[in-house]
């Protein structure tokens, strides 16, 4: 049975990473979502298993993981699990921290990263309106939306987030698939 590739989607906070994922998969089901670990209160936007700091530490213990990492004060998760998910899959979506992409790439050789970016202006207002972070945090978020992503990145795909949902989605399967476009 054939692997589908991990595609690490990133992006600034409020880029609409999660978003473009679950549109993706409601196009073309054979796309699967990772749904990630977080020690973080459940929050509307986004879909992941709410954890504990001793409960984090406990699964990273046991192996739970395939990637962990630390951004924004959290701890974050990728279950082991994702192996399974991608066999016979198109591609196996995970939301994944810029800072993170070389261990990925190490562990996934043939990781796709798709990089979401959107206006400045439109960040902002995404972050003011899913109301997660306080104003000090959102301007520490909005100064980081133009970090680089790591060299030595195999396959790297660039998209545009500032416009509709719907164009995103469909410039992201052009660039996924080519030969069919």
């Amino acid at each position: 049975m054939s692997l589908g590739p991990v595609i690490a989607v990133v992006g600034p906070s409020g880029v609409g990473k999660d978003s473009v994922m679950r549109a993706l998969c409601a196009r073309q089901p054979g796309f699967r979502m990772v749904r990630r670990v977080i020690t973080r209160q459940v929050a509307t936007s986004e879909d992941f298993e709410p954890v504990s700091l001793a409960r984090f530490e406990q699964m990273r213990a046991e192996g739970a993981f395939a990637l962990h990492w630390r951004a924004h004060g959290l701890l974050y998760g990728v279950p082991a699990g994702i192996e399974r998910m991608r066999e016979g899959a198109c591609g196996v979506l995970v939301n994944l921290s810029r800072g993170v992409l070389s261990e990925a790439q190490a562990r996934f050789v043939d990781m796709i990263t798709v990089s979401l970016s959107a206006s400045p202006d439109i960040l902002a207002r995404r972050l003011e309106t899913r109301g997660r972070e306080d104003d000090a945090d959102r301007s520490r978020r909005l100064a980081r939306a133009v970090a680089p992503l790591p060299s030595g990145l195999a396959r790297v795909i660039e998209i545009d987030n500032s416009g509709t949902l719907d164009a995103t989605v469909t410039t992201l399967l052009d660039r996924l698939q080519p030969e069919s476009a």
